[in-house]
């Protein structure tokens, strides 16, 4: 065969190639990578959700330094699945008024002065030891339940934010709905009997503390549920908002909660606290501003010295308890303020008294530089390691350095998933 035919064979097979080629369809490129969601922004009332959301992105990515705080808050959280949910409605007697509904407790220093008998059932008269606390308090109310709902709608909800677990935000709405919600079981939204004293009084302004030492924690725990959580409906939220709304108008108009507002102690720095977070969480931005505005006279100027100390914390028998758990107050307060424009940590009283220098009071002893030098039945050095954290967050240049010197809590430091102070030892009221 002569050349020019072996050529024209090629050329044909060359465009039978190329037709077959262009027949067959090419591969589709491969689809990019979808990005991930970002977290939802918890509109948080005491927390800074946007230091949530972040420290969210970097758990996702594998941060080792918060997975070893997860492991504690998750172990917390664990630990309520198996408990609750529970109600003010089995206690073994209703408050003085009768009601089931109405929330119960017993003045924890108040002890019985005479044998009980069946003419004394009591024991009365009651008298005041105070830092002892009294045991018959833990029985027959509703403040030790209280206390487990608080602790425990927090650590739920925190733990179902990370990491997205139903079962935690399932437990939480549970206990909330029970306690709150439900007809049958939920706590009308007054204090009208709390830390009573038998055959004394049938109920005290100071009884409010028992939730403004930590029911701010449930506030930020139903913003959390708020972004979505499985088995916290619409309707549960509206709920759950109406009952703060009452609790926030009965604490700022009750006889009780004027009374317990006019304290120049703790008492009245935690009431600040709750009618400010109970205002923000319902929408009422006035009040919360007004409220932390105030306090800077009302609380800073009259309950801080010069020199940082808090004189009438340091007059109680738990005098270090006392000094970090009303900075507790202060330095939630001072995050609410963050919320509504105004910052109270750069505020200075009419002698120089301030938060930063109130926490720096403390760093000596927190730090174990120097012994504690008043009272205390009950030391633990790690009680004011929130108290120091919020004031480094905020800005102290001595409390940024005493941070690593601080003792860690039991259960681990949490901080960095939970940027708010917490009281860290017992809170006896």
């Amino acid at each position: 065969m002569s050349a020019r035919p072996r050529f024209r064979i090629l050329l044909t097979a060359a465009a039978v190639c190329a037709a077959v080629a262009v027949a067959v369809p090419s591969a589709p490129a491969p689809a990019a990578a979808a990005a991930p969601v970002a977290p939802k922004v918890p509109g948080t009332v005491v927390l800074d959700g946007t230091r949530l959301q972040q420290a969210k992105v970097r758990l996702d990515q594998g941060d080792p330094q918060l997975k070893g705080a997860l492991r504690d808050l998750t172990a917390r959280a664990d630990n309520w699945l198996g408990q609750g949910p529970w109600t003010v409605v089995d206690k073994p007697r209703p408050a003085p008024g009768g009601d089931v509904h109405d929330y119960l407790s017993q003045a924890p220093y108040w002890w019985p002065s005479q044998p009980k008998s069946a003419d004394n059932p009591w024991g009365c008269p009651y008298v005041q030891r105070d830092g002892q606390r009294n045991p018959e308090v833990d029985t027959g109310t509703d403040r030790q339940d209280a206390e487990k709902v608080f602790d425990s709608t927090y650590e739920l909800s925190l733990a179902w934010y990370y990491t997205g677990r139903k079962q935690y935000a399932e437990k939480a709405a549970a206990v909330l709905r029970t306690w709150f919600l439900d007809p049958a079981t939920r706590m009308n939204p007054e204090l009208e009997h709390g830390q009573f004293i038998p055959c004394k009084y049938d109920g005290r302004a100071i009884g409010i503390i028992d939730f403004s030492q930590s029911y701010t924690s449930v506030l930020d725990a139903i913003a959390l549920l708020n972004t979505g959580a499985p088995g916290w409906s619409k309707s549960d939220r509206t709920a759950m908002r109406a009952w703060n709304a009452d609790f926030r108008d009965w604490l700022a108009d009750s006889a009780f909660g004027k009374e317990e507002g006019a304290a120049k102690n703790n008492h009245g720095t935690f009431y600040d606290l709750q009618l400010a977070a109970l205002a923000y969480a319902t929408g009422d931005r006035d009040l919360a501003r007004r409220t932390v505005l105030d306090s800077r006279a009302r609380r800073i100027d009259l309950q801080i010295a010069a020199d940082g100390s808090q004189p009438q914390e340091l007059a109680r028998t738990r005098s270090w308890h006392y000094s970090t758990f009303d900075l507790v107050a202060y330095t939630r307060l001072a995050a609410i303020g963050r919320h509504v424009g105004v910052n109270l940590w750069t505020y200075r009283g009419p002698d120089g008294q301030s938060l930063f220098g109130a926490v720096d009071y403390l760093l000596p002893a927190a730090t174990g530089a120097r012994p504690w030098p008043y009272p205390e039945l009950e030391f633990h050095r790690y009680a004011a390691s929130d108290v120091v954290h919020a004031a480094a967050d905020a800005g102290d240049r001595a409390a940024k350095t005493a941070v690593p010197k601080l003792e860690a809590p039991p259960g681990g430091d949490l901080w960095a998933l939970r940027p708010a102070a917490e009281q860290l030892d017992s809170i006896a009221g």
